[in-house]
């Protein structure tokens, strides 16, 4: 069950890098135009959308996305929980 959990965090490491990368990468002006940019945007753009959305119809958040920070609190949540549930699986 460990395994599980350890694994479990490195998907969720991977996944906060991943939002992190793109944040970073939002603010280089031709990023946009590149392979790695793609694939950043292809791993994270299905966590960061609904996130978007949500923001956009019920709050107006104007021109600044605060969908990565949302995102990146609301993986860690579900995190803990899923790690919680695991262990009392365990015990």
């Amino acid at each position: 069950m460990w395994i599980i959990i350890r694994a479990l965090g490195y998907f969720v490491e991977f996944l906060e890098l991943m939002i992190l990368i793109r944040v970073i990468m939002s603010w280089i002006p031709n990023a946009r135009y590149s392979r790695f940019y793609d694939t950043i945007y292809s791993i994270t753009e299905p966590i960061l959308e609904p996130i978007r959305e949500l923001m956009f119809r019920y709050f107006n958040t104007g021109p600044i996305d605060i969908s990565p920070i949302i995102a990146y609190f609301l993986i860690k949540i579900v995190y803990l929980i899923l790690v919680r549930i695991l262990i009392g699986v365990v015990f």
